[in-house]
């Protein structure tokens, strides 16, 4: 445990060396307190998780309301810089977010399922659902569902939309503003509305 976090600290000194950032004792000091305050308050947020993994941290207060399922990998970082994050899993639904994927301002509905690999990160204002919101009259039962997947190493620009029953392929780009109603193919860049795919990614 001891040798883990001085590996913490010496990773984290070397980012800020490398970024041209104060790495004296005193401001590490403060980034380490800042780090250990945002994984506590995710153990507060998120403390009807059905699975909470390792460091998983919050920045800023996230708006939840968690009624089913939600599964967050370790690592996994929440913050609400830029908009709140808001996180909704309705009864019986599930919401599963991998290892390493950073989640910035993002307003994500679940009503059935929405799986998100690992290393993923997803841009502020960008919404994320399964259902379509509700229709006029009874709201559950003509509401229609369809599960969303998110592979690994998928990057989502800010302001997209990603719909229900959609599946984003492994290490894809979403560009800003895109609204994704079909399935993205993996490595591959898409943009528009609705989104297209734009060029493949040599990987």
């Amino acid at each position: 445990m001891i040798s883990r976090f001085k590996n913490i600290i010496s990773d984290k000194r070397k980012r800020q060396i490398k970024e041209g950032l104060p790495a004296d004792g005193l401001t590490m000091s403060v980034l380490i307190f800042q780090g250990v305050l945002e994984v506590l308050l995710a153990k507060w947020y998120f403390r009807n998780a059905y699975s909470l993994g390792k460091m998983v941290s919050v920045k800023y207060k996230p708006f939840t309301e968690i009624y089913g399922k939600l599964i967050l990998g370790d690592r996994v970082k929440l913050w609400s810089k830029f908009d709140t994050c808001k996180i909704l899993v309705k009864k019986n639904a599930t919401l599963s977010i991998g290892e390493d994927s950073f989640i910035n301002g993002v307003h994500i509905s679940a009503s059935v399922g929405i799986t998100i690999g690992k290393n993923v990160h997803i841009g502020p204002y960008t919404i994320i659902m399964d259902n379509d919101f509700h229709t006029i009259g009874d709201q559950e039962e003509s509401e229609i569902k369809e599960e969303i997947i998110i592979e690994d190493e998928v990057w989502i620009a800010m302001r997209c939309m990603i719909m229900k029953g959609v599946t984003v392929g492994k290490g894809a780009v979403v560009a800003s503003g895109a609204i994704v109603t079909k399935d993205v193919p993996p490595y591959t860049v898409v943009g528009g509305i609705p989104a297209k795919v734009l060029k493949n990614i040599d990987h």
